[in-house]
């Protein structure tokens, strides 16, 4: 497909990186699905597509709009992305939600099924857990108590949080935490497919995992390199509890998703399931030589608190995102800081790519993207938006294999989309 112009360059290389998923554990394609509690026989290729169903969602425009419920097809031809998400179920997803806003016009569209068994079509506004776009939610709480001056940036996490971290343990502000600079160690867990799976429906507590982690060495000293981690956004999800006396839960209903009128956006806890309307994601697994889709959609998220455990839908996070990068979520200064690398190297050498809550896409053009991806068993999903909110774009992709080293051909079909549509 020929490069057409600057916007294009834009979406395709922003899009490469934002879909680049790299985790352990890639299978093969899926010629039988199961669940929890019995196998169902589906053979590979059997399953007719569903239809895609795509459409506008009332009235707005492209740009600063009030993001959300607002999405006018305008003169955006959604061809090459209808085609692009077309033919679910397939070996590689189960099903496909995006949505897409230019200064052209607005797209949203799903295609596949809600899920294997009943072969009904993904239900509109359908539900998904957003992984580690968790954090951007997490951020934007942390930088609101700065800006009510409840927590200072700059503050220790020590003295929020005494006895967190071994008294020897060296300063570690509540910055670090947001951009990854903490080098406070992750746990270590196994990491094949099947543990997770016997192991789905566990319940850990913040400071388990903690405490899990600190059994591992310091990274390096905190401020002096960068590492994307998700400990950081659990220690701060303490933090939110910690100052205000109340749950994670409670603070993101609160002063997130109510006030913006978010009602598929919440933080389950300890519940395995995902409320409302949703698809189900599933896992392929090797199994006596055949591969298998487990149903992967009832999971503990209790290891990913406050950094991968959210749930949403497409409109909600783009009206979350747009109101965010408009300044109604977090104010100057404290917004900033979204939009702000450190000045130091990650662990491999190269420059940093994390802000508080976000990953900056750097172009050529010397344009960025602001996006965050995220991923759990069954689930891929993504958020990305210039700073002036011009083009954004919100995915979910129930991935056979979410979490594994190859891409999935789904997400690489929807780049090949972008670049048509920009």
């Amino acid at each position: 497909m020929k490069i057409t112009n600057r916007r294009t360059v834009l979406v395709a290389t922003a899009l490469g990186a934002l879909l680049a998923v790299t985790a352990p554990g890639a299978v093969a394609a899926a010629p039988r699905t199961t669940d929890a509690s019995a196998p169902v026989a589906v053979a590979a290729g059997s399953v007719a597509p569903a239809a895609v169903a795509a459409g506008s969602m009332g009235a707005g425009t492209a740009g600063l709009g009030r993001g959300g419920a607002d999405c006018r097809p305008g003169t955006l031809d959604p061809g090459p992305l209808r085609a692009a998400i077309a033919g679910l179920p397939s070996a590689d997803a189960t099903s496909a939600q995006v949505r897409i806003t230019t200064p052209d016009g607005c797209w949203t569209g799903a295609t596949g099924v809600r899920d294997l068994r009943a072969q009904a079509p993904v239900p509109p506004h359908a539900r998904f857990r957003v992984g580690s776009v968790t954090k951007v939610f997490t951020a934007a709480l942390v930088l609101q108590l700065a800006a009510e001056g409840r927590v200072d940036l700059d503050g220790q996490v020590q003295g929020y949080l005494p006895g967190l971290l071994p008294t020897d343990y060296p300063t570690v502000t509540v910055r670090q935490l947001l951009d990854h600079t903490s080098g406070i160690p992750s746990p270590t867990r196994p990491g094949d497919v099947e543990w997770q799976l016997a192991h789905r429906y566990d319940r850990w507590t913040p400071e388990q995992i903690v405490r899990l982690g600190l059994d591992n060495p310091r990274e390096f000293s905190p401020g002096e390199k960068q590492h994307y981690t998700n400990m950081g956004y659990i220690v701060a999800g303490l933090l939110i509890e910690k100052v205000t006396g109340h749950s994670y839960e409670a603070e993101l209903d609160r002063r997130i998703a109510r006030p913006l009128g978010l009602r598929d956006t919440y933080a389950p806890g300890d519940d395995p399931r995902i409320r409302g309307q949703h698809a189900h994601g599933y896992q392929a697994v090797i199994r006596g030589g055949t591969t298998e889709l487990v149903d992967a959609t009832t999971w503990s998220q209790t290891f990913t608190p406050a950094s991968g455990d959210v749930i949403s839908s497409l409109a909600d996070l783009d009206t979350f995102i747009t109101a965010l990068f408009t300044g109604r979520v977090v104010p100057e200064p404290q917004l900033t800081e979204m939009f702000t690398l450190p000045q130091v190297d990650d662990v491999e050498g190269g420059p940093a790519r994390y802000s508080a809550g976000l990953t900056a896409m750097r172009l050529p053009t010397g344009e960025t993207l602001w996006a965050k991806t995220g991923s759990r068993f069954g689930y891929l999903a993504a958020v990305a938006s210039t700073r002036d909110g011009r083009f954004r774009v919100e995915y979910s992709i129930t991935a056979t294999n979410a979490k594994g080293e190859e891409l999935s051909a789904t997400a690489q079909a929807v780049i090949g989309a972008a670049l048509g549509m920009a």
